[in-house]
């Protein structure tokens, strides 16, 4: 079907930015000073105080909305379904931060009161995430080893090794909140954009393959030690496959049969999610199913079954963080907050797009950072969100926080009441739902066919992140991700794809000479774009690929003209004959010697002073004399796409354009940004040679100037003609 076409029609002066700046006046604003913006910052009146509140506070905005007949009921059953996950989650995560499963309930409780009044987001469900879970159980088991003596920290002194744990997680995770909370109080949000989507989804499943192999010891029921550091996955894989002749037979159909059961209960779950009024809470069931039948059965003793063992009743007193810890674990704190954060924060995202309104990234440092201070004081571990957690509280009709408030009690009460009946629950339970809910993030691995056919550069990041992670551990393969995303940002703006256009016929519109079969190029002109800002990086590589685009070196021709224009000078010093164009061709005969040229005098502007003759390069040559004859007479760039230009690529165009103009061919620069136009004011790149009046508002006013200054021009003949005769 053809597509519907209209048509318009212009009628216009041809415009340069001079000639359009006469005709339409512009607006000069006052730009703030860096004084002027502290001044307004530091400010405060009763509309910013009032502001500071609701932003501080957002519990404020939202409960003074809220419709209790209406979203009461759905955050009651919400807070309920997302409750019993969020235990079973607790428990669960625990095992990957190698602590006791108690203090995965105390995960899911504290940090939730402090995000309920601070947080902006009214649908995540706060509590313990498997890659956040995973790093801190990285840091625990490299300061509290299963096999070996502690850190020599001297807080460790009269603890058991869980209280050694314990404390370290819970340094960690206070420490985690003190750079969170830094970063939200600096303003510093932003920092997530440099996560990209290909970035989180590669470290995600590296995250996922680490969690699969650190919950093989607890599904085979093997006594693995755990190991952290770089290729610490092989090391235990290593140390699984040694022991695979031990295999818990009675731990291993178990976990299979969970896995099994779960999956497919969670296959139901998203068919028929529309027609459920909410989730199967399948991991609940299969908790009580297991813990039931492990306790009437005696797995502990009549087949060595691992189980959770005795849970703390009640709520331990609060602990102070260990200064020693902090020094040995900042490095790894400060990646698991940003990752805390980042993923807590796309997860907000998506809700608060799909239901309209807004969060606020600062503001959801603060919430995080709080959360987890508070929460670290209280002995639970890093806290961030899961995207299947929120799932449950969002479609089992959540509208705001006192869903999650909901679950968190539910969390104390079987904290306070009812966690003896979890202490005959095997571990490979525990493991076995852990696995099962890494579909989604393992899954992934199907993005890496979809990003080579599109992006390539792409699939390097998502694949570098992913191997990193993997054979490194989580928090080096986050550098090493951002290490070659920027790699990637850097390879696209140092060697972007420049091209030549041409104008596609009976139109003002000009694109890739290599994409269209019919174009028009006007002999002698060319057209040269750059799709990235100009610096100092890629100013070479830009010098580079407009000689290749032209088919000459604008410095060379030169030079080679004032060569042949010094051995006239000079021997028309030494001849008093008649000029004529063969003798001149003669005289070039009579000598080679250029030892008395100057190169810097060579790159200056051609001097014709002083000679008896009209020099015209574009002519006809004598055979004998060696200067290159230049077709071009106007060369226009599209800066359009450049966004921006520092003084390193600024005094590097100024030469570019001068040995251009030197060699008779005229610059223009279309399409200009007006700022790095103000740029180039400011900058003094103006002189006697580079004028304003090179550049024009688009490319077709710059393509009819161009016409109507070179409509008459019919240049033929020799290089020489004696304006004598």
């Amino acid at each position: 079907m053809a597509t519907l076409r209209k048509q318009y029609v212009v009628a216009r002066d041809v415009y340069s930015e001079d000639s359009f700046a006469e005709d339409h006046e512009k607006i000069y604003r006052a730009h703030k000073t860096i004084l002027d913006h502290v001044r307004e910052y530091l400010s405060c009146d009763s509309k910013r105080a009032k502001n500071a509140v609701l932003s501080l506070l957002p519990i404020i905005g939202w409960l003074r909305i809220y419709r209790v007949r209406e979203w009461l009921p759905g955050d009651v059953v919400s807070g309920i379904s997302t409750g019993l996950v969020a235990i079973m989650q607790g428990l669960a995560f625990s095992l990957l931060a190698s602590l006791p499963p108690s203090y995965g309930l105390y995960t899911a409780f504290f940090p939730v009161l402090t995000y309920f009044f601070l947080g902006t987001s009214r649908h995540i469900s706060v509590g313990s995430f498997p890659v956040l879970s995973l790093m801190v159980g990285a840091v625990v088991t490299r300061l509290v080893p299963e096999d070996g003596p502690p850190a020599n920290i001297t807080g460790f002194e009269g603890l058991t090794q869980d209280q050694q744990r314990v404390l370290v997680a819970s340094s960690v995770t206070f420490l985690m909140g003190i750079f969170q909370l830094a970063m939200g109080v600096l303003q510093v949000g932003f920092i997530v954009v440099y996560l990209s989507d290909t970035l989180v989804s590669g470290f995600t499943t590296a995250a996922a393959v680490q969690i699969l192999v650190s919950q093989l010891k607890f599904v085979l029921g093997l006594n693995v030690p755990g190991i952290s550091g770089p290729l610490s996955i092989i090391y235990t894989l290593e140390k699984i496959f040694v022991q695979i002749t031990s295999t818990n037979i009675c731990d291993l159909v178990m976990s299979i049969v969970i896995m099994v059961v779960v999956f497919i209960a969670k296959e139901l779950n998203d068919k028929y999610k529309a027609k459920l009024p909410v989730p199967i809470p399948i991991e609940v069931i299969m908790t009580i199913i297991a813990c039931g039948v492990s306790y009437g059965f005696n797995f502990e003793k009549r087949y060595d079954v691992d189980v959770v063992g005795k849970m703390v009743s009640g709520y331990e007193s609060p602990i102070a963080p260990n200064m020693e810890v902090f020094r040995e674990s900042a490095v790894e704190a400060f990646p698991i907050a940003i990752v805390g954060f980042a993923v807590a924060f796309s997860v907000a995202k998506v809700y608060s797009i799909k239901h309209d309104y807004l969060i606020d990234g600062n503001q959801e440092l603060i919430a995080f950072g709080v959360s987890n201070i508070f929460g670290a004081s209280c002995r639970s571990f890093a806290a961030s969100t899961a995207l299947s957690r929120t799932a449950v509280q969002e479609s089992s009709g959540g509208k705001t926080q006192i869903a999650g408030l909901i679950s968190a009690m539910m969390a104390m009460i079987v904290t306070l009441v009812l966690g003896f009946l979890l202490e005959p629950l095997p571990r490979s339970v525990l493991g076995a739902l852990v696995i099962v809910n890494l579909k989604g993030m393992l899954m992934q691995f199907r993005e890496i066919p979809y990003l080579l056919r599109r992006d390539k550069l792409e699939c390097v990041v998502w694949v570098g992140t992913c191997l990193g992670a993997i054979l490194l551990g989580l928090d080096l393969g986050l550098a090493v991700g951002l290490g070659v995303e920027l790699l990637t940002v850097v390879i696209r703006t140092q060697f972007p794809r420049c091209s030549v256009l041409v104008n596609i016929p009976g139109t003002d519109i000009y694109r890739d000479c290599k994409d269209y079969l019919h174009t028009f190029e006007p002999k002698g002109v060319k057209i040269f774009r750059i799709p990235s800002p100009l610096f100092f990086a890629n100013i070479e590589f830009f010098r580079e690929k407009l000689e290749e685009a032209v088919g000459f070196n604008p410095l060379r021709i030169l030079r080679k003209r004032n060569k042949a224009l010094r051995k006239i000078k000079k021997l028309l010093q030494e001849k008093d004959d008649h000029i004529t164009e063969r003798g001149l061709a003669d005289l070039f005969f009579q000598t080679t010697d250029e030892s008395y040229m100057n190169t810097k005098e060579l790159d200056l502007p051609t001097d014709l002073k002083g000679l008896p003759f009209r020099m015209d390069w574009k002519a006809e040559l004598p055979a004998n004399i060696s200067v290159p004859r230049v077709e071009l007479h106007s060369l226009i760039l599209d800066f359009s796409a450049v966004s921006f230009l520092d003084v390193s690529a600024l005094k590097g165009l100024k030469m570019v354009f001068k040995e251009f103009i030197r060699i008779d061919v005229d610059v223009y620069i279309a399409s200009c940004d007006a700022y790095i136009l103000e740029k180039l004011h400011t900058c003094m790149f103006f002189d006697d040679e580079i004028l304003t009046s090179m550049f024009f508002p688009t490319l077709h006013d710059t393509m009819l100037h161009v016409f109507e200054k070179h409509k008459g021009d019919k240049s033929k003949g020799w290089v020489l003609t004696d304006t004598k005769l």
